[in-house]
Order: C-alpha cells, then structure tokens, then sequence
C-alpha cells in the first residue's frame, strides 16, 4: 500500500542529491580557482622584470608601454610645435588649426593673444616666413603626470634679413581618446606656457 511517507522519503533523497551536487560542484570550481591563480602567479613570476632606479621591480610589459607613451609624447609635442610656430603667410591658418587640435584652452588663450598683439597680421604685411630649425623635448613623469620643457629654433626670414630665435616653452600632457587626422597621438597639452624667447643673431644677406 503506498504511503505518503514513500513520497517524503523520495523527496528528501532528490534533494540530498542536489545538495550534494551544488557542494561538488563548488569545490570543483574553487579548486579550479585556486589553481588558475597560482598558475598566472607562476606565470608571472616567470617573467622578465627590470629594476627601477629606486630599487622597485617593474615587468617589461609596463616598461614598453612607457618607452611607447614617450615616443608618442615626444611626437606629439614637436607636431605641435611645427604647426604653431612653422608659418608664413600661405599656411599660417591651416597651420594653427591643427595647431589647435593638440593643445586646450591653454594653447587658444595664446593664439587670441598673438592674434590680438597682431602677430599674424605683421606675417601677412611684410611676407615674413617663419620656419623651425630644430626642436629639443625633455619629459618628466612625476607620479603619473607628465610635464614637458621644449626648446625650438626658428628662423624668421625678412627678406634681406634673417633673424634667428630660441622660444623656451613649458606644458603638461594628458590623454584624450585618439581622433584621426585631428589627434592621431590622443594627448592633449595643458598649462603651455611660452616661458622665454631670445634672439640668437641677425644675419644680412
């Protein structure tokens, strides 16, 4: 004769069985945990590491992002510098437009100004042809901000004249998202400062 206690008994078993499962499974899968990350450990413990000045141990893999960052930084910084100071008459709007791209309000601020004191119109008066000759970039990381120091040497040709200049500026870089052609190198300037300009010599031809 059956009995609902038959039915209780069956019930309990079917439930003992998933109870059962799900603690297998569990420790099935913590276990598998545990040995994934001692793996990765191992992995990673095998890697190649360098030593900082400091002492510190940094793995490589940060190292090249690094030289990566300094190349792109450096690239980025002469590429505006080119673009901002490398002018004439022909290409001076072109020019600061990209100019613009790479820098924030920092860099329009004193593009306003230029343009206030008249800079650009003298260019477009007298035909002058500014033209950079050389730039030097020092970068310094501290605590994950970047600042720069560049010094560019520009030629300003008038003519029968031919001036020379050394323009010491200042700035910090952050990153931005990547915008082709506009930001290829997705950093942006900040804080530029023209901090001293100084004539190297005069040359009649």
């Amino acid at each position: 004769m059956k009995t609902p206690y038959k039915d209780i008994y069956a019930v309990l078993k079917i439930n003992r069985f998933i109870v059962f499962s799900s603690v297998f499974l569990a420790t099935a899968s913590s276990l598998f945990s545990i040995w994934m990350v001692y793996n990765i450990h191992a992995k990673a413990m095998n890697s190649i590491f360098a030593v900082n000045t400091d002492g510190t141990i940094i793995p490589l893999k940060l190292i090249a992002q690094k030289e990566s960052f300094d190349v792109e930084a450096l690239a980025h910084i002469e590429l505006f510098h080119r673009y901002f100071y490398d002018i004439d008459a022909s290409n001076f709007e072109k020019n600061l437009e990209k100019a613009l791209w790479l820098g924030n309000s920092s860099v329009d601020n004193l593009y306003r100004q230029k343009k206030s004191d008249g800079v650009y119109n003298r260019l477009l008066q007298y035909s002058l042809v500014q033209k950079v000759v050389r730039i030097d970039t020092q970068i310094e990381e501290k605590k994950g901000a970047y600042s720069f120091k560049t010094v560019t040497i520009f030629e300003i040709n008038r003519g029968s004249i031919l001036d020379t200049y050394e323009l010491v500026t200042t700035g910090n870089l952050i990153s931005v998202n990547r915008n082709f052609p506009n930001n290829p190198h997705g950093l942006l300037i900040t804080e530029y400062f023209e901090k001293s300009l100084k004539k190297l010599n005069n040359e009649s031809s």
